[in-house]
């Protein structure tokens, strides 16, 4: 679970700049893999610098944290 208003971002994990925003915090012990073995389809930006990545869409993510609990397969996209 993640808090809702300690989220800043939610972004797609295919640009080189998130990419490196997910070394830095492996390094620094910030990063929580919560993909359960699946592909990374978004990644979670906190207020605390905790970076977490998802196997969940950005979009379906953004409506869960607005709290929008849409019910349906996570895979999709």
């Amino acid at each position: 679970m993640v808090a809702a208003n300690r989220t800043i971002a939610v972004v797609s994990p295919d640009s080189a700049p998130i990419k490196r925003l997910i070394r830095e915090a492996e390094d620094k012990g910030l990063l929580v893999n919560a993909t359960y073995g699946r592909k990374t389809r978004s990644v979670v930006v906190t207020d605390s610098k905790h970076v977490i990545l998802s196997a969940i869409v950005p979009e379906k993510l953004a409506l869960r944290l607005d709290g929008d609990y849409e019910t349906g397969d996570d895979d999709e996209e």
